[in-house]
């Protein structure tokens, strides 16, 4: 849908949403935003984050091993404590 038609059928998009529909936003076709449903938790638990990596794949490219993310928070973290 572009964003046009997105203004002025907002309302009957966001009734698509708490239906438990998803509608993309494009602009000049090129898909740009999405109105989705929001869960009752907001999203942040981690039943809604494993169901949205269901819905949602990483590429292979861009997956790392999760020793990699790990050593990654660590220095992060450590550099936070460092007085320099």
């Amino acid at each position: 849908m572009n964003v046009l038609e997105t203004r002025n059928n907002l309302s009957r998009l966001v009734a698509v949403a708490e239906a438990g529909g998803e509608v993309v936003i494009a602009r000049r076709g090129k898909p740009v935003a999405r109105i989705v449903p929001v869960d009752e938790d907001g999203g942040r638990s981690a039943a809604s984050f494993a169901a949205w990596l269901l819905r949602h794949h990483v590429p292979i490219r861009v997956a790392r091993p999760i020793g990699a993310i790990d050593l990654q928070i660590a220095e992060e973290r450590g550099a936070w404590n460092d007085p320099r």
